[in-house]
C-alpha cells in the first residue's frame, strides 16, 4: 500500500517541475518551427525559386485557358490546351499547384 504522505510528496514535485517541462517542451518546439520556417521562406532558396518559376509558368497556362475561351473555343478544347501546358508541373485536370514538400 502506497504511503499518502508520499503520493502527496510526489503529486507536489510533479506540479512543480511539469510547468518547466512544459515550458521547455514548448521553447524546443517553437526553436525547430522558427527554423523550418525561416529555411523554407527564405525568398533567395533554390525552393522558393523554383516555386516561383512554377507558379509563373502555371500563370501563364492560365492566362492561355483565358484567352482559349474568350476566342470562342469550345471548353472542352481548352481544357486540353490547359492540361498539355501544366503537364509536369501541376496536378488534376485543371492544372493545381502541384507543391514538392
Amino acid at each position: 500500500m502506497t504511503n499518502p504522505m508520499t503520493s502527496a510528496r510526489s503529486i507536489k514535485t510533479f506540479l512543480a517541475v511539469s510547468p518547466i517541462l512544459a515550458a521547455i517542451a514548448a521553447v524546443a518546439l517553437s526553436v525547430t518551427f522558427s527554423v523550418a520556417h525561416a529555411q523554407h521562406n527564405d525568398k533567395d532558396s533554390k525552393e522558393t525559386k523554383e516555386d516561383i518559376q512554377r507558379h509563373r509558368a502555371m500563370a501563364a497556362a492560365h492566362e492561355g485557358a483565358a484567352k482559349c475561351l474568350e476566342s470562342g473555343k469550345k471548353d472542352e478544347v481548352c481544357e486540353k490546351e490547359l492540361q498539355a501546358a501544366c503537364k509536369g508541373l501541376a496536378v488534376g485536370k485543371y492544372c493545381g499547384m502541384k507543391h514538392v514538400h
